[in-house]
């Protein structure tokens, strides 16, 4: 069993997508099942996981342990492997600013270790629950990085309760792998601190399952951008989780899917350094996906269920790569054309000979019928279909233009 836990924000952003697309993969490469743990403030964590077609078996939401969190803490304090601390925040800030003065990493004193016990019982101020600090290096098992040991000396007295109750994240996530059997966790780099204590504090509990974890790089900028942002902008799930792969696998092919991947890449290929965020580079993806597409499919994105419309719209790929800027080009299409007073005469002759014209299949017979009946030159009859159609005198891509509208002549120029 594997899990994916989103970072407690309202909205999925761009690294915690690329930790789940990596759950995903490793669930496929491991046949194995995804538990997702989330908290009630990620709403839409599991519409994004549907939308992206990342399977899981299970969700859990973290309320439901709070008390196994506060029983296992308890237990602790009983085993005298964990003790209250009434150090202020006040105080500890103090001494994180005189260990900053001397250039050292703050560590937590042990100032309220050895309170005897009368002292801890009536004593009312606010208190949090640390867990006593190791004396033993801690193992931690890298897919990547193969078996690590981690100085018990870097680690502290750490808070594993909060003064109001709740629990620290570092200590929730340690009792939910435990009670929840995961066996493989991917995480970012970030947690490379915290993960020593997640073991650590299983290890005090007499939990003696090893867990196997794989930290990724993160993507540069990725803490920052939100999938809603990107979905609205225009991007497909699909691009966006190509370009993620991309940027976090060495590999020659650009462009795949995600079952492809599944066989493309594997640990071996794992970035070891973190990889910044283009946005031009997911255009590319995006423009790649959307060439890719069933034109009537495509039609959809615009507004329609029309195969010849979404013909159309590939015409204008050369000039847009979101599906938002696709639909602004077609919008003008289907909206009341507007015609300058440069135009507006010989506008007005076209579209009477268009009412009378018979079908025509090619734009260059359509055009010279106009030419014909109406004694306006090419180029200016040109220019006039084209607003008539597009509401814009470019006349660049007016035959392409032509063929995917021509059934729709006499609904666009009237």
């Amino acid at each position: 069993m594997l899990r994916f836990t989103p970072s407690l924000t309202q909205d999925m952003h761009i690294g915690d997508l690329q930790i789940a697309l990596l759950n995903a993969l490793v669930v496929q490469w491991r046949n194995e099942e995804l538990l997702i743990r989330m908290n009630d403030i990620n709403k839409d964590v599991l519409d994004i996981l549907d939308l992206f077609g990342i399977k899981y078996a299970q969700v859990v939401h973290q309320n439901q342990n709070f008390r196994f969190y506060s029983a296992m803490a308890l237990d602790l304090l009983h085993k005298k492997k964990a003790f209250s601390c009434f150090c202020s925040d006040e105080w500890i800030a103090k001494k994180k600013e005189e260990a900053q003065k001397l250039q050292e990493v703050y560590q937590y004193d042990d100032a309220c270790r050895n309170l005897p016990a009368e002292l801890v019982i009536d004593n009312t101020a606010p208190f949090c629950i640390r867990i006593v600090r190791p004396e033993q290096d801690i193992s931690m098992v890298d897919k990547q990085k193969g078996t690590l040991l981690i100085p018990h000396s870097t680690i502290d007295s750490f808070i594993i309760m909060n003064q109001d109750k709740t629990p620290t994240t570092t200590f929730a996530s340690a009792v939910d792998d435990m009670l929840q059997d995961i066996e493989f966790v991917v995480v970012s780099q970030s947690s490379l601190e915290e993960t020593p204590k997640e073991i650590y504090i299983r290890q005090q509990l007499g939990y003696e399952k090893v867990l196997e974890y794989l930290h990724i790089p993160e993507v540069i900028d990725g803490e920052t951008l939100s999938i809603k942002s990107l979905l609205e902008e225009g991007f497909l799930p699909e691009a966006i989780s190509n370009y993620l792969l991309n940027l976090s696998f060495e590999i020659s092919q650009d462009i795949f899917t995600f079952q492809e991947a599944v066989t493309l890449l594997n640990f071996d290929t794992l970035r070891q350094v973190p990889q910044r965020f283009d946005k031009e580079k997911l255009r590319f993806f995006n423009r790649e996906y959307l060439k890719k597409m069933d034109p009537k499919e495509l039609s959809r994105y615009v507004g329609f269920a029309d195969a010849e419309i979404g013909e159309l719209a590939r015409v204008f790929l050369q000039d847009v790569t979101t599906t938002k800027e696709l639909k602004a080009k077609l919008e003008p299409i289907f909206a009341p054309k507007h015609i300058s007073e440069v135009y507006m005469q010989d506008a007005q002759s076209i579209v009477a000979c268009v009412k009378e014209a018979p079908y025509f299949d090619e734009y260059d017979a359509f055009c010279h019928y106009i030419v014909k009946h109406t004694g306006i030159d090419t180029h200016r009859v040109g220019k006039i279909i084209s607003v008539l159609l597009t509401n814009t005198d470019d006349d660049t891509k007016i035959t392409e233009i032509y063929k995917y509208l021509k059934n729709y002549i006499g609904e666009l120029i009237k």
